[in-house]
């Protein structure tokens, strides 16, 4: 069976994957037109997201369609719309992990909460900016990001549930399957307060690529997912963090 869109990867579905997309495909075309332009990996993705579940991952994919069309009207974030999060410095693209998948660094203590009317907004814009970028620069066949957190330094101060609920919605509900594997370091214990409280958001598909790190095998743990070349600096790497909008 054929159903395609063009941009297919080279690894092969399964047939019953395949047959799974192409009736998806029709089912999300039927309700919304735009589906057209979407290739089978993006339609993979949303299905993968809901265990193969056709009615549930086109529910996903539908109510990502309409939330793009009114959260990013232009089809992109421009960095003109996020200027006080950009100013932060608080999201870096570094280099490639063992698998190819591009390595985005989020530096905990560089957030705080705006006291801006528009700030969670400014806050989303950035997230979708972030993402939107890292994907446009991964490798031909490559879906998947790796992500580090950072939260050396991380205080009170820079705690924001608020964000830090609608950063998660954004990864799990939006970008679905994008995410390889997150890595937490540097982790204070006054964070693990907050954790609790977000923790029950996230999805079982994401705690299963959480991994947190102790700081004494923070280099040899990431020495096992990147070259040292691609590392960096800060973890004992060779690469300097370069803030993502200079990426």
């Amino acid at each position: 069976m054929v159903c395609s869109n063009g941009n297919q990867s080279e690894d092969r579905y399964d047939s019953q994957e395949q047959q799974k997309i192409c009736l998806m495909r029709t089912l999300v075309e039927s309700h919304d037109p735009s589906a057209k332009d979407l290739d089978d990996l993006t339609i993979r993705r949303f299905l993968r997201a809901r265990e193969l579940d056709i009615e549930k991952g086109s529910a996903m994919l539908l109510k990502y369609l309409k939330w793009r069309r009114e959260f990013v009207p232009k089809g992109f974030i421009s960095e003109a719309e996020i200027p006080n999060e950009l100013e932060q410095n608080k999201v870096l693209m570094q280099g490639f992990d063992r698998k190819g998948c591009r390595i985005v660094v989020v530096l905990g203590r560089n957030h705080f909460q705006s006291k801006l009317p528009d700030g969670i907004d400014e806050l989303k814009r950035l997230v979708v900016y972030s993402f939107d970028k890292v994907c446009s620069r991964l490798p031909v066949g490559e879906e998947k990001f790796v992500g580090i957190v950072d939260l050396e330094g991380w205080g009170y101060a820079n705690s924001d549930i608020r964000g830090y609920l609608g950063a998660l919605s954004i990864l799990q509900d939006c970008y679905p399957e994008r995410l390889r594997k997150i890595f937490i370091v540097h982790v204070p214990r006054i964070f693990m307060t907050v954790w609790k409280i977000i923790y029950p958001f996230i999805d079982n598909r994401t705690r299963e690529k959480i991994v947190f790190v102790e700081n004494k095998m923070l280099k040899a743990t990431l020495l096992q997912e990147m070259e040292e070349s691609q590392m960096p600096e800060i973890y004992g790497g060779k690469l300097p963090f370069q803030p993502i909008q200079q990426s």
